[in-house]
């Protein structure tokens, strides 16, 4: 009854173009239609998704020429001009609620990878960050996804050490560079890290800069293994 009343005062809109559909949570039929959802073929490492099967071992070029430090990466759709507002209404348009739609779809694509993780880690904000922002996108896609699986959360985890500027727009190396050395775990949870294979949260993955740097920090302090999962992952 309150659901009806609810959808009454506040009616169900696509999360895409925000035109009326027929329940909360939902996307019209031609948004869907232009939603990309990642499956195979893709980089057997990183999860970057292939156009032709090219072999269940595959790597992608960049894995090939440089292996990241997490173990394996997924992620659920492409990030692409239609995915896009999908991930910035989450991030910056204060819709929190969206995780929760999001939380199947990262189930989804990191099945594989869940079955085989001991915790769930979100990529922290900086503290300055976070109080801007009042909420970490990422911890609350990994909220999401334990309400799929049950797999505990460890919030804070990881600490970023300082205010990195934005990685939008900046060339492969100068990614690396932004964030190198940014990361290191909180000793509050030393032994919960130790020998443990962590699934790392993020909302995107570009070019795994952020990823390999959170990972190399959980490696250090001692998890035996960190795969990755995002919501989207770029492809160009």
């Amino acid at each position: 009854m309150l659901t009806k009343i609810l959808d009454i005062v506040f009616p169900p809109q696509c999360l895409s173009c925000d035109s009326m559909v027929t329940a909360q949570g939902t996307m019209c039929q031609t948004c869907w239609q232009q939603v990309h959802f990642i499956t195979p073929p893709f980089c057997r490492c990183c999860g970057l998704p292939f156009d032709f099967a090219m072999g269940e071992d595959a790597l992608c070029a960049e894995c090939i020429q440089q292996l990241p430090t997490f173990a394996q990466g997924r992620a659920a759709l492409r990030y692409n001009e239609h995915s896009k507002g999908l991930v910035l209404k989450l991030k910056y348009a204060d819709q929190t609620q969206l995780a929760a739609t999001y939380g199947p779809w990262l189930a989804r694509a990191g099945a594989e990878l869940v079955a085989m993780s001991d915790v769930i880690i979100p990529v922290p904000l900086h503290y300055w960050r976070f109080v801007g922002r009042r909420y970490n996108q990422s911890a609350l896609l990994a909220y999401a996804l334990h309400k799929q699986c049950a797999l505990p959360v460890i919030p804070d985890a990881l600490i970023r050490l300082r205010h990195t500027a934005p990685q939008t727009g900046l060339s492969r190396r100068a990614r690396y560079d932004n964030v190198k050395g940014a990361f290191r775990t909180n000793p509050r949870h030393s032994e919960e890290l130790k020998g443990k294979i962590i699934l790392l949260i993020d909302d995107v993955m570009t070019t795994s800069a952020t990823a390999s740097q959170c990972s190399k920090a959980l490696l250090a302090a001692g998890a035996m293994q960190v795969n990755v999962l995002t919501l989207a992952r770029a492809t160009a």
